[in-house]
């Protein structure tokens, strides 16, 4: 795919969606990184649904410890993993009272070893908390990325680089936002909603629906 074409994807995506947002509800960077951490392997739907109840009693590191990991598996036990989540999220809370002065981190490194978050869940914080230009890629971008031939790749990591370099700089900041609700809602896994899709003159997948 060439420059000009990545251009008018994008083009396109910002003109039917200025100011694309995250599906996850928040109202602070701790919120944040803790609806991320719950999304993995979860929906937004679910992880808002349990958030709800659990942020209007504990939303911040020093609230979520005091409920302890049984009072915190209360709230998110409809969600996928829970246990393992509750773990890892009472773990990154003792960390950021000790080391970070209860503040996320701004830094990868040091969101990186807070239990629980990986390079996915680091790049969603720093984008969608600090504006910082990094692109997450989940099961939505990478199969985008390869379907439409935006940016192929065998793996998450080789994605995520290719879409670094390969997505023009003025629209770096939101490409995270636009690809994943793209093939959330039209570039959907099974079938794709080709005939719907404002990109489809522009994609380079070889089998395209009518749907």
């Amino acid at each position: 795919m060439n420059k000009n074409k990545r251009i008018q994807i994008f083009s396109r995506l910002k003109e039917q969606n200025p100011e694309p947002k995250t599906e996850l509800n928040y109202t602070s960077e701790f919120e944040l990184l803790i609806s991320v951490v719950l999304s993995a392997q979860a929906t937004d739907v679910g992880v808002n649904k349990a958030t709800m109840k659990l942020y209007k009693v504990a939303n911040t590191p020093e609230a979520i410890l005091a409920l302890k990991e049984e009072g915190l598996k209360h709230y998110i036990k409809t969600i996928g993993l829970f246990n393992s989540k509750a773990k890892n999220i009472i773990k990154t809370c003792q960390i950021l009272i000790d080391k970070h002065n209860s503040q996320v981190p701004q830094d990868r490194d040091s969101l990186e070893a807070l239990p629980g978050v990986g390079r996915k869940t680091a790049n969603v914080v720093l984008n969608t908390a600090f504006g910082v230009p990094t692109i997450a890629v989940d099961t939505h971008i990478f199969r985008v990325s390869n379907r439409t031939g935006i940016a192929p790749g065998k793996d998450v990591v080789e994605v995520e680089k290719r879409l670094m370099r390969l997505v023009p700089e003025e629209f770096m900041l939101d490409a995270h936002h636009w690809l994943i609700l793209h093939g959330r809602y039209t570039c959907i896994a099974r079938t794709p909603r080709c005939g719907s899709c404002i990109i489809e003159d522009l994609c380079e997948f070889k089998k395209k629906t009518s749907g």
